[in-house]
C-alpha cells in the first residue's frame, strides 16, 4: 500500500469517528471522498429486522434532491435470500445488471440511471448494514475502487455500531423522561377522606368508592361537566392495591382523531411516516396501575372497537405491529354525555357500553348537594390565595355564604372554583362579599321573597328570624356545629345560635326534626 493509500485510510477513519452525531461524521467524510471518488450521494443503513425493512441512519447529498426514504419494507423472501448469500467485500450495482439485488432491490432504492458502490458492514459475522457511494450516471465505479473503500469497512462498521448504540441510549433517555414527565403530572393521591363533601354531598358515592376500589373492574363515572369525576378516579385509584402503580390520565376529547390510535395503543418503528422510532400507548404506560379514559363518549368507531379488544383480552396491539402485547391495567372511564342516546344515534358501541357500565357511579352536581358549597369556598380560598401570592386568605362575610348556596352553579365545582378566583383577584381587603361576581345570578335566588308581594313577608321580627334560621338549618340539614354547619352559615357561636332556636321555639336536633 503506498503512502497516498495510507494517508487516505487514514483520513477516512478519522472523519468517520470524529463524532458520535452519525449525520455531522457523514457529512465530513463525503467531502474528502468527494475529491477522490465520483460521488453524489452518501448513505449509511442498517438491515432492521424488527420492520422487515432497510432503514437509512444517515444521508448526505445535494441539498437540491429530496432525502430518500427513511424505511424502505422489503418482502421475506428477499430478507432470507439477502442473509443467506455472503456479502463481505465491497460490489459495484448498476441498473442493467442481472443480480438478484438489482432485480428486487433496484427499483425500490432508484438505481435507475446511477451506479451505486455497495460496502458491507459487519461486526463479528453479524450483518450491521452498508455504507452506499452513488454517483449519477451508469458505469461511474471501478473493481479497484471498490477494493480500497473495502478496507475502511471495520471503522465505518464500528461508527455505525457506536451510532446504534448511541440512537438506543438516547431511545432509552426518551423512554424514562417521558415516563418521569408522565408520573410527575398525573401520580398525585386524593383518599376518601380528603374529598370534600365525602361525608356529606358524596357520601352516596364515596361508599360506592369504598366497594369498588379494592377490585380490578372497570368502572363508569357519570355526571355532569365540572363535578369532580377527575377526583373520583383518583380516589378509587389511590384507594385500590394498584396505588403504587402508575395513574395515567387521558382526555379523549383532546387527541386528534388522525393521533388517537398511536396515543393510546402506540406504535411501532416505520408504521407511518414519522415513527422513526416506537413509542409505547397510554394503555402500556399504565402496566401494573390504572388508565382513567376521561370524555369516553368522545372516542371516534374505530377507537372504540380497539378499546374493546382491551377490555376483553387484556392486551393492546400498536399500530404497525404484528403481536398483541398483554397490560395489567385498571380501566375507569367517564362522561357527562348520554351514552345510550348516542348507541341509539349510531355514535357509540352498545358492546363497549355493556363492557364499561358493569359498575356506573353517578357523581351529583353541585345544586344537589349545596351543603359541600361551603367547605368547596373554603378550600378554594385556601388554595387560590397559595396560587395567586396572597398572604393571609381572606374571610368570608356573613351572609354571603347563604347567597353561594341559593345559586343553582350550571359550572357546577368548575364555575365555583373560577369564582373564587375573580373575587381574589378583585378583593382589596376585608371579607369575601361576592357581591359583583353573583349580582344578577345567585343573588336571584336570595332576593326572590323580597320581590314578592309586601303580604308574604313575616310582620313581627321573631317570625321574620325564625324563617330565616328555619331557611339556613334546611340548607345545612340541621347541622349545628363544623363545616357547613348552620353557625358557620349564619357566622355565629354555635352555642349562642342554639339559644336562640331553643328561644324560638325552633327544633334543630336530627332526632326533633
Amino acid at each position: 500500500m503506498d503512502f497516498k493509500q495510507e494517508e487516505f485510510l487514514k483520513e477516512i477513519t478519522f472523519r468517520i469517528c470524529s463524532s458520535l452525531q452519525i449525520k455531522e461524521a457523514l457529512r465530513s467524510t463525503f467531502d474528502y471522498l468527494r475529491l477522490h471518488f465520483p460521488l453524489d450521494e452518501l448513505f449509511l443503513s442498517i438491515l432492521d429486522l424488527r420492520l422487515n425493512a432497510v432503514r437509512r441512519i444517515a444521508y448526505v447529498g445535494p441539498d437540491e434532491i429530496a432525502a430518500p426514504d427513511e424505511i424502505v419494507p422489503l418482502p421475506e423472501s428477499v430478507l432470507d435470500e439477502i442473509n443467506s448469500r455472503d456479502y463481505s467485500a465491497p460490489f459495484i450495482m448498476t441498473a442493467g445488471d442481472d443480480d438478484f439485488l438489482v432485480r428486487t432491490m433496484g427499483p425500490r432504492f432508484k438505481l435507475e440511471g446511477n451506479t451505486d458502490l455497495i460496502v458491507p458492514l459487519v461486526i463479528n459475522g453479524e450483518k450491521l448494514g452498508a455504507l452506499t457511494l452513488r454517483a449519477w450516471g451508469e458505469g461511474r465505479y471501478t473493481a479497484e475502487q471498490a477494493e480500497l473503500l473495502g478496507r475502511v469497512a471495520q471503522p465505518f462498521a464500528i461508527a455505525l455500531a457506536n451510532a446504534l448504540a448511541h440512537e438506543e441510549v438516547l431511545r432509552y433517555r426518551d423512554i424514562l423522561l417521558d415516563d418521569n414527565r408522565f408520573l410527575n403530572r398525573e401520580l398525585y393521591g386524593q383518599s376518601v377522606d380528603e374529598i370534600i363533601g365525602g361525608s356529606t354531598g358524596l357520601r352516596n358515592v364515596m361508599e360506592a368508592v369504598q366497594q369498588v376500589a379494592p377490585l380490578n373492574n372497570t368502572v363508569l363515572l357519570l355526571g355532569e361537566t365540572g363535578t369532580g369525576k377527575e377526583l373520583i378516579a383518583n380516589a378509587i385509584h389511590f384507594s385500590s392495591p394498584r396505588k403504587d402503580g402508575p395513574f395515567i390520565k387521558v382526555n379523549c376529547g383532546a387527541i386528534p382523531e388522525n393521533l388517537i390510535d398511536s396515543e393510546l395503543f402506540g406504535h411501532e418503528r416505520g408504521a407511518f411516516t414519522g415513527a422513526l422510532t416506537e413509542r409505547r400507548g397510554r394503555f402500556e404506560r399504565a402496566e401494573g396501575g390504572t388508565i382513567f379514559l376521561d370524555e369516553i363518549g368522545e372516542l371516534p368507531l374505530p377507537a372504540q372497537v380497539r378499546l374493546l379488544r382491551v377490555l376483553q383480552n387484556r392486551e393492546v396491539e400498536r399500530v404497525g405491529g404484528k403481536r398483541p402485547i398483554p397490560v395489567n391495567i385498571r380501566v375507569i372511564a367517564a362522561t357527562h354525555r348520554n351514552l345510550q342516546n348516542m348507541i341509539a344515534d349510531g355514535n357509540f358501541r352498545e358492546d363497549l357500553w355493556f363492557r364499561l357500565n358493569g359498575f356506573p357511579i353517578m357523581v351529583p352536581p353541585v345544586r344537589q348537594r349545596k351543603e359541600d358549597v361551603p367547605a368547596l369556598v373554603r378550600h378554594f380560598i385556601t388554595a387560590k390565595s397559595r396560587e395567586l401570592g396572597v398572604g393571609n386568605p381572606p374571610s368570608v362575610a356573613p351572609g354571603a355564604l347563604l347567597r353561594l348556596m341559593d345559586y343553582n352553579w350550571p359550572g357546577n365545582v368548575r364555575e365555583l372554583e373560577n369564582l373564587v378566583e375573580r373575587e381574589l383577584i378583585r378583593h382589596r381587603g376585608g371579607a369575601l362579599t361576592f357581591d359583583a361576581v353573583l349580582a344578577g345570578a345567585g343573588a336571584q335566588a336570595v332576593s326572590a321573597a323580597e320581590r314578592g308581594p309586601a303580604s308574604e313577608l313575616p310582620l313581627r321580627l321573631d317570625d321574620a328570624i325564625a324563617a330565616h334560621l328555619g331557611r339556613v338549618l334546611e340548607l345545612s340539614k340541621g347541622k349545628i356545629y363544623g363545616p357547613g354547619g348552620a353557625a358557620e352559615l349564619l357566622d355565629m357561636n354555635p352555642n349562642t345560635l342554639r339559644w336562640r332556636l331553643d328561644k324560638l321555639g325552633i327544633k334543630y336536633r336530627r332526632r326533633d326534626r
